[in-house]
């Protein structure tokens, strides 16, 4: 009863129909008792009407504000019952839906909070392993060895600390095309110098573990891109080639030219990716069904990332003879 009487527009409607209750009520009884005694009852039914009336709404608000309270305090177990048609009824299928769509929400954030916490895990264990791996080395040369030893270690420490400089610069790229501060600029490039400027940075790793580069691209094609972020994308494909083909191994780079789009096709001589990889390859920190997968995650989620920004695509499949396929396809 008092939270009625504090809305003003009940208050004036109370006090307006009251005086003309009042009012009718004395004119009727002037010309007859009985009109004056009709006309006051049939104003005070109206007004109990009302006021149950009222009560019922105010009820019914009352209920949808604790069920708002308990979304706000993001409870689990709210339950909002189906009311009549009516002004409530749009407002409680209103709220139903604002529910609904807090609820996905806090499960999205709690998700990607559960998937940043493995990521960061992940790679504090990536870092971790190249660090143990290089202090090892460094403590090996603090034994004076033979100096055939000792470059090797130095080229296995290089090694260690170029893997982790690489997976630092990519979380930061990551990061800079996650906010939005990318500037893309848009030239041509052609497609042979492309591959080798993504190519050059690996020459050094390839030539250690004799992997061999086959590259048969024409020297007219070209591409419309930003030539640093577009030789970043396929230096990534590269660099994940590389580690599958190992020792010994060879990777070979085609590309075709149409009307419709400039394709480069990166083959390797490794063992191929697992059909159950095959759809999840690109996504953020996905290492593969195989605990033992080399590589972070991160590259090919890299790629993808600058190649959608440009209007490009990247996807992978198995070679009929065997190894990885990765085809990249700019859209002219």
């Amino acid at each position: 009863m008092t939270d009625m009487l504090r809305n003003k527009e009940v208050r004036r409607f109370l006090i307006f129909f009251s005086l003309s209750a009042a009012a009718a009520a004395t004119g009727g009884a002037w010309i007859d008792r009985r009109a004056g005694a009709l006309i006051l009852l049939l104003s005070i039914v109206y007004i109990a009407l009302f006021w149950i009336f009222t009560k019922y709404r105010y009820k019914n608000i009352d209920l949808l504000s604790e069920q708002i309270d308990q979304v706000l305090h993001n409870s689990e177990h709210l339950l909002i019952a189906e009311s009549q048609e009516g002004e409530l009824s749009v407002l409680q299928s209103e709220i139903v839906k604002m529910t609904r769509r807090i609820r996905e929400q806090n499960k999205a954030l709690r998700r990607e909070k559960e998937h940043l916490a493995d990521s960061l895990a992940d790679i504090a264990h990536q870092l971790r392993t190249p660090l143990t791996a290089a202090n090892l080395t460094l403590s090996l040369l603090e034994r004076e060895p033979g100096a055939s030893q000792r470059r090797t270690l130095l080229a296995e420490t290089k090694e260690l600390y170029a893997h982790m400089e690489w997976l630092i610069e990519s979380l930061l790229k990551l990061s800079r095309l996650d906010a939005g501060v990318v500037e893309f600029q848009s030239a041509r490039v052609r497609a042979d110098s492309l591959i080798r400027e993504a190519a050059r940075p690996l020459l050094f790793s390839m030539e250690l573990h004799n992997i061999a580069l086959e590259a048969d691209v024409p020297g007219d094609i070209e591409i419309q891109g930003d030539p640093g972020w577009l030789a970043e994308a396929l230096r990534n494909i590269l660099k994940n080639c590389a580690e599958s083909a190992g020792d010994n191994g060879r990777i070979e780079i085609g590309c075709e030219d149409n009307p419709l789009f400039t394709e480069i096709v990166v083959h390797d001589s490794g063992p191929g990716i697992p059909a159950e990889d095959l759809p999840f390859l690109f996504e953020r920190f996905y290492r593969g069904k195989n605990s033992d997968t080399a590589g972070y995650g991160i590259g090919l989620a890299l790629c993808k990332n600058i190649l959608l920004r440009q209007g490009g695509t990247v996807r992978a499949k198995n070679h009929p003879r065997g190894g990885a396929m990765f085809i990249l396809r700019f859209h002219k």
